[in-house]
């Protein structure tokens, strides 16, 4: 069958890949197109967009390229148009996403959502527009299945795909000396993966560097940059940059400093003690304050429905504060009840095997055609 997919950041581009690699195991002839990156490249198909033409956070950054999305979104439309895929597979991303999804219904091309749109954190009526667009919906945060079951929806919970990424990880044994990593403890450096996020956050993360002699620093760079884009920030810092090993980068970190996102929740999943920073334009936070309905925005605290990690965000999110944050996180016992709450998230986020669920419940609604509305 043909399946048509689209991701617009690097965690759908790895959650893409794993969706793509168990719908093969089910249907050895599947035939992929897609927006995605490098990892649902190398799982074969063809990649028609690279999402590092597409992200862009915060409401401002969105209105200043708006020229580009729509021409992203045109090429979307004609490309599924064209191809005419028997499923249009969905991987979050929602400002994009739904519109391609109400385009594809219209077309009478069936839509599946992988990893459903935080309507839950603002604007909740737009679940009434997924329930009109979307024919399957595959959730994999816990609370997500009672939120859409509150709005008359009936979801699938497949469980967490970064489940499945860190069941399949095995450590590179020549990470360390690769890198040149001895017995000083590793701070993490996860500034994100757009734009507009690493410009914001890695500055101020390269600013506590020199207050902690004692250990070494390391950035997980994104796929979608080159190392001379990063140079512009290291420059004159005694820290390493590592492209493709988060992962292994994760394994050996003490401490971790990460941008709020799908990250928190990988580090936290590796039992990194971490502290979680967001900066945004001044115009999309003031409209985010007014809007966003949620008490918290990393994935860890949301799960846990409780404060675990603290969140610097804003005005917040400065040199003073981080350094102090991560000095509590080092040398004290806020340290080990981090990892005692991260045992607990571990228990609720449950066993891997999202991918493979997913595929199959995509698989069985293409076959039998039962909607889960």
């Amino acid at each position: 069958m043909k399946y048509y997919l689209v991701a617009g950041e690097a965690s759908g581009d790895l959650h893409g890949a794993n969706l793509m690699k168990a719908i093969k195991v089910l249907d050895t002839e599947a035939d992929f197109r897609y927006f995605g990156g490098d990892k649902m490249k190398a799982e074969g198909g063809i990649l028609v967009k690279h999402y590092a033409d597409m992200a862009f956070m915060g409401f401002t950054e969105v209105v200043l390229n708006l020229r580009t999305i729509l021409r992203n979104m045109k090429t979307c439309k004609e490309d599924i148009l064209a191809t005419r895929p028997e499923v249009l597979i969905l991987i979050d991303f929602p400002g994009f996403n739904l519109k391609i999804a109400e385009f594809a219904k219209a077309q009478g091309i069936k839509v599946c959502y992988y990893i459903s749109p935080k309507v839950w954190a603002w604007n909740q009526k737009r679940v009434l527009k997924i329930k009109k667009v979307v024919d399957q919906l595959y959730c994999i945060l816990p609370f997500e299945v009672e939120f859409y079951k509150s709005w008359g929806m009936d979801v699938h919970y497949v469980g967490n795909p970064l489940l499945d990424e860190q069941a399949a990880y095995k450590p590179d044994p020549g990470f360390a000396a690769a890198y040149g990593f001895g017995n000083q403890q590793l701070v993490a450096l996860l500034p994100g993966s757009r734009k507009q996020e690493i410009e914001r956050l890695l500055p101020v993360m390269l600013s506590v560097t020199a207050d902690f002699p004692d250990q070494q620093f390391a950035i997980a760079a994104a796929p979608g940059f080159q190392a001379d884009y990063y140079e512009q920030f290291t420059e004159g810092k005694n820290v390493s940059l590592v492209f493709g090993k988060t992962y292994d980068l994760l394994h050996h970190a003490h401490t971790a400093l990460v941008a709020s996102g799908t990250a928190t929740l990988e580090t936290a999943l590796f039992r990194v003690p971490q502290v979680v920073l967001y900066k945004g334009g001044r115009i999309s936070i003031a409209i985010a304050r007014m809007l966003v309905k949620i008490r918290f925005i990393s994935l860890v605290n949301l799960i846990m429905d409780r404060k675990v990690v603290t969140e610097l965000i804003q005005e917040d999110c400065n040199p003073k504060n981080i350094e102090s944050e991560l000095r509590r996180l080092i040398e004290g016992p806020a340290r080990i009840k981090m990892e005692e709450d991260y045992a607990e998230l571990a228990e609720k986020m449950g066993e891997a095997g999202a991918s493979a669920r997913t595929a199959s419940l995509i698989l069985d609604y293409l076959k039998h055609g039962v909607s889960a509305q």
